[in-house]
């Protein structure tokens, strides 16, 4: 009788903590949908709010705006449509938090630990300057293409989305996009100012803002807009070629960058035989070097940000 006691009481012990573990799963369960839900509540508050900024032409900046903006700069949220500013950050943050315990458990100190993550956000960084670098030449091979196309049609203020939502289908992305979602919903809200200026804010290259909101500003007066895409051709062109001059800039800068790489790197070679002592454990366990190895890594980021911040 005492074994068949025992044996009821480690059954009721490990069902009271089987359904205890069920009910506590359900509340993480439970706490994760509310969480999803307030994030997705407040990325669709805040878009709403911008909107009502956008008519008013007043937009502040913040650290939701610019990551929105990342992410759509970088064609993330177009290819990842449930990808909010919210939901990156958290993402981004438990990512982090999970490198570092990680490299903590594996042996490593804290500052290998913060070093291996920062890494880590240094190439996504890089990885999101390089996504936005593409969809800004994207935009700049499609936009005279697309003038080209407007001018083919008798423009006037009426139908100046419909032909964006005609033109897009000859766009690649994310021209297509941002023009095709301007003409549906104008033609669902009837309001084609608002439209236009949103579309404008949806692509980062300051020609094709210019064109949008050039075309808000003279549909309201009922104007012929084939002027308008002329002068706009043409500027584009002067951008263009002012571009390619840029361009130009970076490669040389480009090259001078490897021939100092080069040449850093053959003066350690040749320091590291005529010294005694390792040039490599100077550079890494003196603060001598570590000032020097920082200087490198400044120049070369600073170099970086100018490869990445031409396009603005």
């Amino acid at each position: 009788m005492i074994i068949y006691a025992w044996i009821f009481c480690l059954i009721f012990m490990g069902f009271l903590l089987l359904f205890g573990q069920m009910t506590w799963l359900k509340k993480v369960q439970e706490l994760l949908r509310r969480t999803e839900e307030g994030m997705d509540q407040a990325s669709h508050l805040r878009a709403l709010e911008n909107r009502h900024r956008l008519m008013e032409l007043r937009q502040r900046n913040s650290i939701w705006r610019r990551m929105e903006d990342t992410l759509r700069y970088s064609g993330l949220s177009r290819r990842f449509p449930g990808c909010t500013a919210e939901k990156w950050i958290a993402g981004n943050l438990l990512m982090y938090a999970g490198v570092f315990c990680i490299v903590q458990v594996a042996g490593g100190n804290v500052t290998v630990s913060v070093a291996v993550t920062g890494s880590i956000a240094v190439m996504e960084w890089m990885v999101m300057n390089t996504l936005r670098f593409l969809e800004f030449r994207s935009v700049n091979e499609d936009l005279l293409k697309c003038l080209n196309f407007l001018g083919n049609y008798s423009l006037t203020a009426g139908e100046i989305t419909s032909v964006l939502g005609q033109v897009s289908k000859y766009m690649e992305e994310p021209l297509r996009s941002a023009m095709e979602e301007c003409a549906y919903e104008a033609q669902i809200t009837g309001d084609h100012s608002t439209a236009l200026l949103t579309m404008a804010e949806k692509v980062e290259h300051p020609k094709f803002k210019e064109l949008a909101r050039n075309l808000e500003i003279s549909i309201r007066y009922m104007a012929d807009l084939t002027t308008l895409v002329d002068s706009s051709r043409r500027s584009v062109r002067e951008y263009l070629r002012t571009e390619e001059e840029r361009k130009g800039m970076l490669r040389e800068a480009a090259i001078n960058m490897g021939l100092l790489a080069a040449m850093s790197i053959f003066a350690l070679l040749t320091v590291d035989r005529l010294i005694d002592e390792s040039v490599w454990k100077i550079l890494l366990q003196t603060i001598p070097g570590h000032l020097a190895v920082g200087s490198y890594v400044g120049i070369f980021f600073l170099f970086l940000r100018k490869v990445y911040g031409f396009r603005r």
